[in-house]
């Protein structure tokens, strides 16, 4: 994927599947992926996390219905055993304190076990968020399943 910059408005042009698509100027933003799915983005996603080194990990941002949906994914494939990479909240005034505490509930209610809720960690401030990362220890509770299995 070749990508032009465009210096006046700060974004990008790559081509995907022979259409010019306009993204953030990688030079400023990072980079931008064009996929073909979501499911094509989580897994892209994935991958570059699994093979990243120390310190990578999953970060949910304040965001909406897809943020909310990727982040419950990553957290079950943490739970399962199919990663056992660090996934961070970084709750930004408050932003993901309504979902803590319905993981809080789930470990009252029997549905989350004890052991499981710190799979989710909370940072408050992006240095918090570097810390985590770095710090994060794979919980016991894990199912460790095989998944090379057939």
């Amino acid at each position: 994927m070749q990508i032009e910059q465009d210096a006046s408005t700060s974004s990008a042009s790559v081509e995907y599947n022979g259409v010019c698509v306009k993204v953030p100027d990688p030079m400023v933003y990072g980079q931008t992926m064009v996929v073909d799915s979501m499911h094509a983005r989580k897994q892209a996603m994935a991958q570059r996390v699994m093979e990243g080194g120390g310190g990578s990990g999953f970060v949910a941002l304040p965001g909406g219905f897809g943020t909310l949906e990727e982040l419950m994914e990553i957290t079950t494939w943490n739970k399962l055993g199919i990663h056992d990479k660090p996934v961070v909240v970084f709750n930004v005034e408050g932003y993901w304190d309504g979902l803590l505490s319905w993981v809080n509930g789930g470990v009252k209610a029997g549905f989350i076990g004890v052991g499981q809720k710190d799979i989710l960690v909370e940072a408050k401030s992006a240095e918090e968020v570097g810390e985590k990362l770095r710090g994060y220890v794979a919980v016991e509770q894990r199912m460790h399943l095989d998944w090379s299995a057939k």
